[in-house]
């Protein structure tokens, strides 16, 4: 049902900017970003939920809390970068667009590395000594 409601407020909003872009083109991507914020907050109370139990999850499994909450983070980031990028493209920035994607990799991999390090180090703790050569 909220599924069904959000797709509603997206037909409505779409419907008013296509109205509105002829004569106020600044206040129809107001109102595209504005409708894109309103989802987009609407929804983090979802991820809320969904965090909660991975959290759950991962304490029950013994994982180091370390690595959920890194890959949460970069989640996170990925869906706030796709989300700017979207609004900026909305504005007709496709070149700003592209360099905040960038920036969300860039803090992706940045974010990434504690996991590499340890896939890594256990990976060369599995092989036997002297293999390399």
């Amino acid at each position: 049902m909220e599924m069904i409601q959000i797709v509603g407020l997206g037909l409505m909003a779409t419907v008013l900017i296509l109205v509105v872009k002829e004569q106020k083109p600044m206040f129809a991507f107001l109102l595209a970003a504005f409708t894109g914020l309103f989802i987009f907050l609407y929804v983090i109370g979802k991820i809320e939920a969904v965090i909660k139990v991975l959290e759950d999850l991962g304490n029950r499994s013994g994982i180091p809390s370390i690595y959920l909450k890194t890959v949460l983070k970069i989640i996170g980031i990925a869906y706030i970068a796709e989300f700017g990028a979207q609004i900026v493209r909305d504005a007709g920035q496709e070149s700003i667009a592209s360099k905040i994607e960038f920036a969300g990799k860039v803090f992706i991999l940045v974010m990434a590395i504690p996991i590499i390090s340890v896939i890594v180090e256990t990976v060369m703790g599995l092989l036997p000594a002297g293999s390399g050569t």
